[in-house]
């Protein structure tokens, strides 16, 4: 076998590693539920100290909680879970079920008004939620609290100055499969910014309409 002598190279590899080290355990807590450093090492067939030090990592990033478990033999051990955080980990098929049940919805005469209304519901939550956040604050205060609301959903929002008032662009949308199917989303997005924001705001770019980002003019915000 070829010996790499380059210590980038060999930094890279070791990080790999542990990297996929750490993945495996998290899926034996996954699969397997709560496991102390212990029973982890004989799983992995490396030492215990190695386990504990993956563990310390995962830990820190929010990842794992340690839980104080007492044995009928011996002294109480700590065993680790997953936390909710970590759950975002593994694949989930949210919007798959989203769609079933529009769908469902929408193929009957006699519910197909409800999406509307199930969209609209939806806005009038988020109105509730965040119209606190924009009290006593001026327009371009508001839409700066707006960027960091839609950053904190997984929008990937940037703000810029353009010729007629502040450019809010989203370049990801968490619920674009659903959006690229029911126009209702977006209509409601943008009504939910302007009542959040108290101006007028037009769409000039969607990405569920072929667009590179989802962009939006606020009036009056320079």
């Amino acid at each position: 076998m070829e010996q790499i002598d380059n210590p980038g190279v060999k930094q890279e590899l070791s990080s790999r590693q542990e990297g996929s080290t750490r993945q495996t355990i998290l899926t034996l807590f996954k699969t397997k539920g709560q496991m102390n450093a212990g029973e982890l090492a004989k799983k992995l067939q490396i030492t215990e100290m190695a386990v504990r030090r993956h563990l310390s990592t995962l830990e820190r990033d929010g990842y794992i909680r340690p839980t104080l478990v007492r044995q009928a033999v011996g002294r109480p051990t700590h065993k680790y879970g997953l936390t909710e955080q970590a759950e975002h980990l593994f694949p989930k098929n949210y919007h798959v079920l989203a769609l079933d049940l529009l769908e469902e919805l929408a193929d009957d005469p006699e519910t197909a008004v409800l999406v509307d209304r199930m969209f609209e519901g939806r806005k009038r939550k988020l109105l509730e939620r965040y119209a606190s956040r924009m009290e006593g604050k001026s327009l371009k205060e508001k839409v700066s609290e707006l960027a960091a609301i839609q950053n904190d959903g997984g929008y990937m929002v940037k703000l810029e100055d353009g010729e007629n008032g502040l450019v809010l662009h989203e370049y990801n949308c968490p619920i674009a499969q659903v959006a690229n199917l029911y126009q209702q989303a977006c209509q409601c997005e943008l009504a939910l910014f302007e009542q959040l924001l108290g101006t007028t705001v037009e769409r000039t770019e969607c990405l569920a309409k072929g667009g590179g980002k989802c962009s939006y003019l606020i009036a009056g915000a320079q």
